[in-house]
């Protein structure tokens, strides 16, 4: 494995003053599973308690990856103290009742909190009051405490919009597909003017999913002068720009080399170079019944 003495994933800070680390674990993608049969993925287990071994105390889950339950066992097997963790959970198939969601998954990860909850997308909404009344809700749960920080995922700007109209407190992070084949036109530079921090899903995309592409020979070159892997590049781009990434490996080797993302950073210019690239393709991996295929939003 990779020997990174000393390797700690940098936090950026939420608009509430939450830190959050630059680097989290995702439970969704290849560990979601269809269907909450009330078994136990060990696999997943083992690989969290990986995970926070090598340091990665960010840990991403949601309520329809049904993977909350095997979080909870990790965390508690692991041993690591609350203070250390920032768990993020996420709700859709409960948003109706956010109130009971948030106690179900609290329950499931045995915790009396999560650091981050989100709204997991805006595609329940049949209106801007949709959208407007789950926020309420969700403020809700800030104030009883049962939440550190609040946001949403996979918003457009519209959606923002809506939401922020009415908000007592807005999102502090919105968890988008995000990688140099999905930049998102407006939206990034949006939130931003809005203090709300971009975390991004599927960031290796480019690597592992849209081979071949114009960011091939780039990526190839900044991993060889670097001295890392093409995922490493990948994912220090996004923590360049402020954005944090989540990703996963069952893989101790692996999540162990992504750990080299913390050990350089790119230029401002390889950083342009990397996302000028990336417009010359649009790849969407997620979400495509929702959006034509050449709408880059």
């Amino acid at each position: 494995m990779a020997n990174i003495p000393g390797a700690e994933i940098p936090s950026t800070k939420l608009s509430d003053g939450t830190k959050i680390p630059l680097i989290g674990y995702g439970t969704g993608t290849a560990w979601y599973k269809r269907s909450d049969d009330g078994s136990t993925d060990r696999a997943l287990v083992d690989s969290i308690k990986t995970a926070l071994k090598l340091g990665y105390f960010h840990l991403d889950a949601a309520e329809v990856y049904n993977t909350e339950k095997e979080v909870g066992i990790a965390i508690k097997e692991s041993k690591v103290s609350r203070e250390k963790l920032f768990v993020t959970t996420k709700v859709i198939t409960n948003i109706k009742d956010i109130e009971k969601a948030i106690e179900t998954s609290l329950e499931k990860l045995q915790l009396d909190y999560v650091d981050s909850y989100l709204i997991h997308s805006p595609f329940f909404a049949s209106s801007d009051a949709d959208l407007q009344s789950a926020w309420a809700a969700m403020e809700a749960v800030k104030d009883s405490g049962k939440a550190r920080s609040i946001g949403v995922s996979n918003y457009l700007q519209k959606h923002l919009e809506a939401t922020l109209a009415t908000a007592r407190t807005p999102p502090t992070i919105n968890q988008i597909e995000y990688h140099p084949y999905l930049q998102h036109g407006d939206l990034v530079p949006y939130m931003k003017s809005k203090n709300i921090v971009v975390s991004a899903y599927a960031p290796l995309t480019p690597i592992t999913k849209a081979k071949p592409g114009p960011c091939d020979t780039l990526l190839e070159a900044l991993a060889n002068k670097y001295f890392v892997g093409e995922g490493e590049i990948a994912l220090r781009w996004c923590m360049d720009q402020g954005i944090v990434a989540i990703t996963t490996s069952g893989k101790e080797q692996r999540l162990s080399d992504m750990l080299r993302a913390t050990t350089f950073k790119m230029t401002p210019k390889e950083v342009r170079d990397v996302s000028d690239a990336g417009l010359l393709k649009h790849f969407r991996g997620f979400w495509q019944a929702k959006f034509d295929e050449g709408d880059r939003s």
